[in-house]
């Protein structure tokens, strides 16, 4: 509503302001009352009809066994031994524990749950199972057992929030099921609308599988998102790489792949002597055929529209401009589906094309110095580029500053080059196979080519930027001071080329509202005062230049530096699921990471059972979190001690953020990925540190970190295994990493995953020293996750903490945190926070105090 009304009171300040007439403001403000309300309208829908229709509330429903009875409406996906597919719900029933039949439901349930849209996903139990489950298509009516569950909410501040996800494509809940052999297919034995997509996935498999006995390795893959949009055997590293530089966007089908097709397609149909009128109905109608053949994703969609409404217009002679057509097409996709707004991919395809159509002209002149092959590529790549940019690092928070020139190189020789040849051999594989396999060889080479070029620009680390995300005011300022810069500069330009008594000659032209026409006579302009403040603007059109270059420059660095701490220091206990993640910023701006995550591995798993891009938390949950955040470089990462849960999602760390220093208890863990995360921290240049008690560490004059244990070394210790003069310790949790962090005169306790030992060695040694109570501790880091083989008695009687945090998976298999634990905070008055519970958990540090909150539940906790 307070966006509706911003709109409203823009519109009527332009009437105000004489620029635009009254007929056109109601007009727009009608469409916009329209749009909202159409808005609403759909979310007043979209929600889900199963609790009432079961009787049941949302938190009974969740992890409640049913059985559910729907059509598959969409792709079946395989990744390892899970399958994945949405279906169309005819009807569902509670089981209860153990049963495995259920009564046929009411009409009167059936008619509230019809149709809602539920994400099924199945494990496979038997790698036998994944002949079953590739004959599922889209349109078979299915049968199964499953639990019901809410999809995830985002647990850090700033995460990805699969709920919200799911919510913008009408789905509501998860159905989780085992065993393929479990499901009742049937297959469909009249026709439906579905039918057509089910035919269209047939021939999009067929064409993948021709693919893959064209090319080898990961070019397949490769050449399956490149020629039919099918990305879900790309390799991941190869992806990794070109969107490292930008480059994902080539991957996708989109406006060049449909330019390219309608092209072809009214060339051959002219070579064939066929009449305008009738080339052009042919192309129109197979339009959609190429957009379904390609995926029918958000940009192809776009691309696919624009193209049928031009050929639509130019057929009966009404071609309209080209922000109409995309305005139209926009208009289309949204009033089919209004939550496409809330898209990545249909925001950065339009937003792109609009770009494209506002900015080049703009731009065109201001690089009349290059030669007319070179102006137009490099002009359409520089906008893209400036246009993609907010978008870009508010979604995906990093660019590099060799994207132009990879775009500029890439674009047009994968276009023009690697895609007609792949796309040559794939029409050529039924015909003559021996010619196909000679196109694919030579494609096969220019990717190579491509492959090694990508990966060496890519070493040049510092080209990539991390960006915060920014706020859409920074961006809205930034696409104003962006166009107003271009404008300015394009009439600078123009009248620093033309002769200076022509400027002088037509000034009082310009003064009585006429301009000089493209056929040397005189026009009216349709509003005098904008010719005049043009004019105004020719005369000061270097200063203003200059204002407009230094305004976006002093935006830029204020979006790329992160937020001011103003004084305060903040600690972040992430939520990373059974392990430990904290993120503590100091007052001058310091960045400390104590801990990564990992995903926990029981066992070696089949090859059957591999994932393409298995769940991995630094990767997917820890980078993205600091990148958000506008963490440019890590100034220091402490590694309590080498467990998986607390050392594996450092590598992912390592590879994509700059990182000046490690710190961690001086032993080494023979694992692979303990070794390899090592060596990763040797090649990027990353001093180590190993720390001992005694030890401090001071970012700034507010802010000191006591080092507590593990104990120092002496030489070395008879019987224990070394390397490179470092010593192996399997059992890592005794040596674990602890300290007190003084900020801002609060203290805070990090411990790792210490065991009873350790703690009563660290008192033990106060003790010695005649201190017989440590300094009071605001907020303890319980260690070990609320284990029982920690936070003994004596240790909080040491240090009477105020408050501790326990870090613990949901649901964990440990059964952490343990009961005995809590109860004795609970016996010291400490308040108890949990990210199994409360998700992250963000501690603001102040002299006066410690402002506390959780992601989970809006609310503010302050430890005085």
């Amino acid at each position: 509503m307070l966006a509706w009304a911003g709109l409203i009171l823009l519109l009527v300040s332009l009437r105000v302001w004489g620029t635009v007439s009254w007929k056109y403001i109601a007009m727009l403000c009608l469409s916009i009352s329209l749009a909202a309300g159409y808005w609403e309208w759909n979310e007043a829908r979209n929600i889900s009809g199963i609790p009432e229709a079961l009787g049941s509330t949302i938190a009974e429903l969740n992890e409640s066994p049913v059985e559910a009875r729907g059509t598959i409406i969409s792709v079946v996906e395989r990744d390892g031994d899970r399958v994945d597919f949405i279906m169309k719900l005819l009807h569902m029933n509670l089981l209860a524990e153990g049963d495995d039949n259920s009564s046929d439901p009411l009409d009167g349930q059936d008619s509230k749950m019809q149709g809602e849209l539920i994400a099924v996903q199945i494990k496979l139990l038997a790698e036998q199972e994944i002949a079953v489950a590739a004959k599922w298509r889209r349109g078979d009516e299915v049968l199964l057992n499953g639990v019901l569950e809410e999809p995830a909410v985002a647990r850090n501040f700033g995460g990805f929030d699969y709920r919200a996800y799911l919510h913008t494509k009408k789905i509501h809940w998860l159905l989780k099921g085992q065993g393929a052999e479990n499901i009742r297919v049937t297959v469909p034995d009249s026709w439906s609308p579905l039918t057509i997509f089910r035919l269209n996935d047939s021939a999009r498999t067929a064409l993948g599988a021709e693919l893959d006995h064209l090319f080898q390795g990961r070019h397949s893959g490769y050449m399956k998102g490149l020629i039919i949009g099918m990305q879900d055997d790309l390799d991941p590293d190869t992806f990794k790489q070109f969107s490292q530089l930008g480059l994902t966007h080539i991957l996708a089908i989109s406006g060049m792949h449909v330019a390219v097709y309608v092209g072809v397609l009214l060339f051959l149909f002219r070579r064939l002597r066929l009449t305008k009128e009738t080339a052009l109905t042919l192309t129109f109608i197979l339009v959609p055929v190429y957009v379904l053949l390609s995926g029918a994703g958000p940009s192809i969609v776009r691309a696919g529209l624009m193209s049928m409404i031009a050929l639509l217009a130019a057929r009966v002679g009404m071609l309209k401009d080209g922000l109409n057509i995309l305005a139209a097409s926009a208009l289309v996709m949204l009033i089919w589906n209004p939550y496409m707004l809330l898209s990545v991919s249909f925001q950065l395809s339009f937003l792109v094309t609009l770009g494209l159509m506002v900015y080049v002209p703009l731009m065109n002149p201001l690089l009349s110095i290059l030669p007319r092959w070179l102006k137009g590529a490099v002009s359409v790549t520089l906008v893209a580029q400036l246009v993609s940019f907010p978008l870009t690092i508010y979604y995906f928070n990093q660019f590099s500053l060799l994207s132009f020139v990879a775009n500029l190189v890439f674009v047009p020789f994968i276009t023009f080059v690697v895609l007609p040849l792949g796309t040559l051999a794939l029409l050529l594989g039924r015909l003559w196979e021996d010619a196909a396999k000679v196109l694919a060889h030579v494609t096969e080479l220019l990717n190579n080519f491509t492959f090694y070029a990508v990966e060496w620009i890519n070493e040049f680390t510092g080209g990539v930027l991390i960006w915060g995300s920014s706020s859409l005011l920074w961006i809205g300022v930034y696409y104003v001071l962006l166009y107003g810069l271009l404008y300015v500069a394009k009439l600078r330009k123009e009248a620093r080329s033309a002769p200076q008594y022509m400027e002088d000659e037509t000034r009082p032209l310009a003064e009585a509202g006429l301009s000089v026409n493209s056929h040397g006579g005189f026009e009216k302009v349709r509003n005098a005062q904008f010719a005049i403040g043009a004019s105004m603007v020719g005369r000061w059109s270097g200063v203003i230049v200059l204002l407009l270059a230094v305004g976006l420059g002093m935006l830029l660095y204020r979006g790329y530096q992160s937020d001011a701490q103003a004084g305060r220091g903040t600690i972040s206990y992430l939520d990373i699921g059974q392990g430990d993640s904290i993120l503590i910023t100091t007052p001058s701006g310091a960045h400390i990471l104590v801990d990564g995550g990992g995903t926990l591995n029981f066992g070696q798993k089949e090859e059957w059972r591999v994932r393409r891009s298995p769940f991995e938390v630094g990767g997917k949950v820890l980078v993205p979190l600091l990148k958000k955040r506008g963490i440019h470089r890590l100034d220091a990462i402490i590694l309590t001690h080498g467990d998986q849960d607390h050392a594996g999602g450092l590598q992912a760390v390592l590879d994509e953020i700059p990182v000046s220093a490690l710190l961690f208890n001086g032993t080494l863990v023979d694992r692979e990925f303990y070794m390899g995360m090592m060596r990763t921290a040797l090649e990027r240049d990353v001093q180590l540190y190993a720390v001992h008690q005694g030890m401090t560490l001071s970012p700034d004059d507010k802010t000191e970190l006591s080092f507590l244990w593990p104990e120092g070394r002496d030489g070395e210790v008879s019987g224990t295994p070394y390397q490179n003069g470092i010593p192996l310790l399997e059992d890592q949790n005794h040596d674990s990493v602890a300290f007190r962090l003084e900020m801002n005169g609060r203290n805070f306790l990090f411990t790792g995953d210490m065991d009873l030992d350790a703690e009563e060695g660290i008192v033990e040694k106060a003790k010695q020293k005649g201190i017989s109570a440590g300094p009071v501790i605001d907020v303890l880091k319980v260690a070990h996750h609320g284990s029982k083989t920690s936070s003994g008695e004596a240790w909080l009687d040491f240090w009477q903490p105020a408050a501790a945090v326990i870090s613990a998976g949901v649901n964990n298999l440990y059964g952490h945190p343990k009961a005995e634990v809590l109860e004795r905070l609970e016996d010291h008055h400490a308040s108890i926070f949990r990210t199994d519970q409360q998700g992250e958990i963000q501690m603001r540090v102040r002299a006066e105090g410690v402002e506390v909150r959780y992601k989970l539940m809006e609310a503010l906790h302050f430890v005085q």
